[in-house]
């Protein structure tokens, strides 16, 4: 059942995450995205197969980037951090609402369950996604405060940063194995309590 759980989880945050990615980018003048079907919330328009079987295999994944052009949007440092941001932050608001409807509504054992999968994973999701490395979400966030002198090395950065995020994510384990020690999972793991906390607190 616990796969079928996580099966589930990942078909909803990823679809609220791409979708989220792609209809901000609409609204912000690009219509791209939405023209190749982005903006639903069938888990169909954004898992790629080979992302989606590294999650069980490798637990690292990924799923088909969200496209957009640079040239439609008015501002498009700011915009495409709006874009950008707007993925991970409609995780939180998933795993809030689920948070609400956890504490007040009284659900079967499969329902609830299932919500805490998708609860947890929200969560998660929008904490990985911040990290500042591309392609995650939050490296586009950096644009924000870097001069247009450093342009050039803002784009090298972002063409680069796949290779980054594996080389972290490789290190990590390695480190992991040795130590015991994973700095992503310290991260993932405080994170995660300091947010469901706070939304205890706030609930």
């Amino acid at each position: 059942m616990q796969i079928l759980y996580l099966v589930i989880a990942l078909a909803v945050c990823i679809s609220v995450h791409e979708s989220a990615h792609a209809w901000v980018a609409y609204k912000l003048g690009d219509p791209t995205a939405k023209m190749a079907g982005r903006v639903s919330l069938n888990p169909l328009r954004h898992l790629d197969i080979l992302g989606t079987l590294m999650i069980f295999i490798a637990h690292f994944g990924w799923c088909k980037p969200v496209p957009f052009n640079y040239y439609n949007l008015k501002h498009p440092r700011r915009d495409a951090a709006l874009i950008a941001i707007a993925g991970p932050f409609s995780n939180l608001i998933t795993a809030v609402l689920i948070a609400f409807i956890l504490k007040y509504i009284a659900l079967p054992l499969i329902v609830l369950n299932a919500l805490s999968s998708i609860y947890m994973l929200s969560i998660i999701l929008f904490l990985f996604n911040l990290i500042p490395i591309a392609p995650l979400d939050g490296s586009k966030l950096i644009g924000l405060v870097i001069p247009h002198s450093k342009e050039n090395w803002y784009q090298s950065f972002l063409a680069q940063g796949p290779m980054f995020i594996i080389i972290l994510v490789i290190a990590d384990r390695l480190i992991n194995g040795a130590t015991g020690f994973s700095v992503l999972g310290t991260y993932l793991q405080y994170g995660y309590e300091l947010i469901t906390v706070g939304l205890m607190l706030a609930t």
